[in-house]
């Protein structure tokens, strides 16, 4: 079943209540017109059953003489009569009638042009010797009730929709607004901010149970991840001393060596040091980025000028490798973070297009805006990387079996992803048709 956003569910429920309301109120207005019409004709029978019992034989001088007493009853004051004979001239009665009507019961209205009728009930009977009657009375107990009562049902009914449409858009704001606070928190722990808590008021309401479960929840995630980011932390930091000490006495070792094949093996000996120690620095430098506490020193700069920086920096070195350096037109783009990470992503980016591509390889770095978006391209007419195996290569440690034989730890590309999320933007992986396109896409900074 799709899934229903709250508006949608609101408005449903509103017209849910509307159209309930409105047969409700059809269904009040249609039976009690039905109950009020239904005590008329009781009367109209009762008032002409009196002038001419049912059965019984009546004259014309009484029926006359009783008509005229009933007109002259204060009860009777608002019931119409009118007698005709056969021929249709009238006999005795109270009211005119512009049409004939027929026997039995029917209905009158304003149509019949009747003095102080709008709407009423009628009923004819033949009486014997050859005399017909016809009682009337008025439905509505004063002028214009039918309209009045109509008004009343639509006012009340109104009342209740509009009291249902002031309770949902209460609801609703509070719901929203909760819910913007929730969000808010999420968002907060995206860029990490692992501090960040959604707000409680001490109701005990619903929601404020459910932020407090929310927030003992994130109390327990954070602690998990500080627990594992400690250990990783400290197992980096702790045995950087040691394989520091390590490295000098073998440094210390090929200087005094005087054997080649000695000096050879110490020489690999520095050079996995190295490597040891570079991973150790990677894995220090994403817990700093992925802490998001860089984002206290954030400031706006050019992402154009310090892309250029970045690739005449490493030019020489692109072709002392050789491979061609291209810049395409880089346009304005103003961002807010910090541009010495910005500078290390750019740099690793253009490090792994020399490091897995062959010589000739053309490595190209660009930049587009797009609304509030900067896009930073660095690409290669390389081998590329397959689509299925992207994933794998942005894996921490993640090393595809074709870059086995080159230097690395895998941790070039998730550092440049962690750098990029910490600015709130993300990196991406594409094909460049030939080669690799890794895109890093940024928002435009407002000032």
């Amino acid at each position: 079943m799709q899934r229903l956003s709250l508006r949608t569910l609101a408005g449903l429920f509103f017209l849910a209540v509307l159209v309930a309301s409105m047969v409700t109120a059809a269904g009040t207005l249609i039976v009690t017109r039905r109950a009020v019409a239904g005590f008329v004709d009781q009367r109209i029978t009762s008032e002409s059953d009196e002038i001419a019992e049912p059965g019984v034989p009546v004259t014309r001088s009484a029926a006359i003489g009783r008509i005229q007493d009933a007109s002259r009853r204060r009860d009777s004051g608002d019931i119409g009569f009118l007698l005709v004979d056969e021929a249709g001239r009238v006999l005795a009665g109270n009211v005119t009638l512009t049409r004939s009507l027929p026997l039995g019961l029917s209905t009158l209205s304003v149509d019949d042009r009747i003095p102080g009728l709008t709407h009423g009930r009628a009923l004819v009977r033949d009486i014997g010797s050859g005399m017909r009657l016809t009682t009337l009375a008025e439905t509505e107990p004063i002028q214009n009730y039918r309209s009045a009562r109509v008004r009343i049902i639509v006012g009340g009914f109104g009342s209740i929709i509009l009291i249902v449409i002031a309770g949902i858009l209460m609801l609703g704001r509070l719901i929203s607004r909760r819910v913007g606070e929730m969000r808010h928190t999420v968002e907060a722990i995206i860029d990490g901010d692992m501090k960040s808590r959604v707000p409680v008021d001490g109701s005990g309401s619903e929601l404020d149970q459910q932020a407090l479960a929310f927030n003992r929840m994130l109390d327990r995630i954070q602690a998990l991840m500080a627990s594992i980011s400690n250990v990783s932390h400290d197992i980096a930091h702790d045995l950087r001393t040691p394989l520091a000490r390590l490295r000098a006495n073998l440094a210390l070792m090929h200087r005094e060596a005087d054997e080649p094949r000695l000096q050879e093996g110490l020489e690999a000996a520095l050079a996995e040091s190295d490597q040891i120690l570079e991973l150790f620095t990677a894995i220090l430098r994403i817990a700093e980025v992925e802490g998001g506490d860089r984002r206290a020193g954030f400031a706006d700069f050019d992402l154009a000028l310090l892309l250029a920086d970045a690739a005449a920096m490493m030019e020489p070195l692109v072709e002392e490798e050789g491979r061609m350096m291209q810049v395409q037109q880089l346009p304005e783009a103003h961002i807010h973070g910090d541009r010495q990470l910005m500078m290390q992503a750019i740099v690793n980016l253009i490090e792994n297009a020399i490091r897995y591509t062959p010589p000739g390889t053309r490595i190209s770095v660009g930049l587009s805006v797009s609304g509030a978006l900067a896009r930073l391209t660095v690409e290669d007419d390389g081998p590329g990387i397959p689509a299925d195996l992207r994933a794998d290569a942005m894996r921490r440690f993640g090393r595809l079996e074709s870059a086995r034989n080159f230097p690395g730890n895998g941790l070039g590309l998730p550092l440049v992803e962690g750098i990029a999320r910490l600015h709130r933007g993300e990196m991406t992986l594409e094909n460049a048709a030939p080669g690799l396109r890794v895109v890093i896409t940024l928002p435009v900074s407002a000032g």
